[in-house]
């Protein structure tokens, strides 16, 4: 009986790379000879489009600019049984995908991660470093320890993880997304360690340290509020109603001494926050209730894709 291969997918997303794009094609056609690579250019002012074209690759655009909407495009458009989500500046190490995969079939996992070891001083700045540990670990303590690199453009992924994934995000904080929406439905998922290296002469980071983890960071406190609502708003409610006591202490006090309040204002301000406390944590019951369909919706959804198998 003929074994049928898993169709491979490389995607990707590019803007303003000209200077790698063509080495990326290159080098994943030599580590995967058997697999398409797309290449989705996202409004580059240069030739990123055509040198991919001439390097051999499926050239595609997406006119929205920012790499959450080329990925929810990718994740529509192409058709395969295992994605390889690669960034198109050449600081990746291609030889390292054939290994990832291997682990994605052999484990049954549907996320395989990219675990960025860098092998000089130019390939990952200080402060991108530092705030990749402070946002994993922030990630890890919100929704449980599972990645050590959260913000890798490098990874693998099971045709039913890609088809049942719900892009929100529009720009970098796509990655934080996708470790986000695993760790909620418990998914199965790894992470390898790869090479990482400088960008190649004549590439620039298209990053800013301070605004991107400010969005970053943004993005994870939304989808805490959305994932974990009764924690979220319980924590609110909480807040309030300690302000709501700290307020209402004194004029107790003085009503026990002298049976007046004779700060009404105040004793409004503090039962008026003693109500928007309950419904913090009212509300938080209500979308609990709302979160836990919509896992049950994500869950069926990914279930209806067929898992990953060599074969």
């Amino acid at each position: 009986m003929t074994s049928v291969q898993p169709r491979i997918a490389v995607l990707v997303p590019c803007y303003n790379e000209e200077a790698a794009v063509a080495t990326v094609v290159a080098d994943f056609r030599k580590a995967l000879p058997a697999a398409e690579i797309y290449v989705y250019d996202n409004n580059s002012r240069d030739r990123t489009a055509t040198v991919a074209h001439e390097a051999g690759a499926i050239v595609r655009s997406e006119r929205r600019q920012g790499k959450g909407h080329v990925v929810r495009r990718m994740f529509a458009d192409v058709e395969a049984d295992i994605y390889v989500l690669v960034d198109g500046d050449a600081t990746y190490d291609a030889p390292s995908a054939p290994r990832m995969i291997d682990k994605l079939l052999d484990e049954h996992l549907d996320m395989v991660v990219g675990f960025r070891i860098d092998q000089s001083q130019a390939a990952y700045r200080l402060g991108h470093r530092t705030g990749n540990r402070m946002l994993t670990g922030f990630l890890s303590s919100t929704f449980g320890q599972e990645f050590k690199d959260i913000l890798s453009g490098y990874r693998v992924f099971s045709r039913r993880f890609v088809k049942s994934f719900p892009v929100l995000s529009d720009g970098f904080e796509i990655e934080t997304e996708l470790a986000v929406y695993a760790l909620e439905l418990s998914l199965p998922v790894a992470e390898v360690e790869t090479p990482y290296y400088a960008r190649p002469e004549g590439s620039f980071s298209k990053l800013n340290t301070w605004r991107d983890g400010f969005r970053i960071l943004g993005t994870i406190l939304k989808l805490y509020r959305s994932e974990r609502p009764l924690r979220f708003f319980t924590v609110i409610g909480i807040l309030l109603a300690l302000a709501a006591i700290i307020l209402a202490i004194p004029i107790v006090v003085t009503f026990i001494e002298t049976g007046l309040v004779p700060r009404l204002p105040t004793a409004v301000l503090s039962m008026g926050l003693t109500i928007v406390a309950l419904l913090s944590v009212s509300s938080g019951l209500v979308l609990d209730t709302v979160t836990r369909g919509r896992r049950e919706m994500k869950m069926l959804a990914y279930l209806s894709q067929p898992a990953p198998k060599r074969n």
